[in-house]
């Protein structure tokens, strides 16, 4: 990987390197390395937290001037565009339920579920997981297994900056209908997030469990159960309530993670 790497950060310097072939070739591979999963936008640094590799995202970026537009058809349907669409789900062991779409570049795991739904380039869904109908996993995203993402769930994408962090959804966490999680969120293993709760990289996470609120940005805790809320902020014309996001409880750990998770969702009245 290491001479795929000096070829493509050398080409992100210099664009005209792109008109090589050994440089068209080492993008091209890349972009395979990413469908099959051999290679990850951004992997679990093996302490806790997440490595981004910069350099695939960039030749996520470089792939673009490479393609051509083209017009594909896949039965009824007609497409126009340059990435095309990933293939080979019945080898993959995914279930893919019409129309739904994955482009080229993106990684679906063995044991994945796509309802009508759409996953963008460079991201990653793991086995086990459900993207529900008319869930979106934008650029790059980073999906964990045994997630569910519920329906009209959006997923944000991140290409540039290379080194920003993708948004990421960690194994086994319940995301409530018509979530929005954007910015490079990382929402740690077995969150459960409520209907309706958006989280940027500017929204306040308060748990509100506690005696005292604790307050985080960009990061939602394993294990978190959260629901959507507003805080009141002072303006020059006067108050008003911004949106937040309030952790009010802690989803146990259970080797049945299913159980566990029906549990969370009865104690604390969460809507899905």
């Amino acid at each position: 990987m290491s001479s795929l790497q000096s070829l493509i950060e050398t080409a992100w310097d210099n664009r005209s390197l792109l008109a090589e072939p050994e440089v068209a070739t080492a993008v091209q591979t890349v972009m395979e390395h990413l469908d099959q999963g051999r290679l990850r936008v951004a992997e679990p640094d093996g302490i806790g937290g997440w490595k981004v590799n910069e350099w695939v995202k960039k030749a996520v970026v470089l792939y673009f001037p490479l393609r051509q537009m083209e017009t594909f058809e896949v039965g009824p349907y007609e497409y126009h565009d340059k990435i095309p669409l990933k293939r080979g789900y019945a080898a993959l062991g995914v279930r893919v339920v019409p129309p739904a779409v994955a482009r080229y570049g993106a990684f679906v795991e063995t044991g994945a579920i796509l309802m009508p739904s759409y996953v963008n380039i460079g991201a990653y869904v793991g086995g086990g997981t459900m993207v529900d109908t008319w869930a979106t996993v934008g650029s790059c995203a980073q999906i964990g297994r045994n997630v569910h993402l519920s329906g009209g769930v959006g997923i944000g994408g991140v290409l540039e900056p290379p080194q920003a962090a993708p948004t990421i959804i960690e194994d086994d966490c319940f995301i409530g209908s018509r979530c929005i999680v954007v910015e490079g969120v990382r929402v740690e293993r077995e969150a459960v997030l409520g209907a309706n709760v958006v989280i940027t990289q500017s929204t306040r996470i308060i748990d509100v469990s506690g005696s005292e609120p604790v307050v985080y940005r960009g990061l939602v805790p394993a294990r978190s159960v959260v629901i959507p809320g507003a805080y009141t902020k002072t303006f020059p014309a006067g108050s008003y309530q911004v949106p937040c996001a309030l952790i009010i409880g802690q989803r146990q750990e259970s080797t049945d993670k299913k159980v566990s998770l029906n549990e969370a969702l009865r104690e604390y009245n969460v809507a899905v």
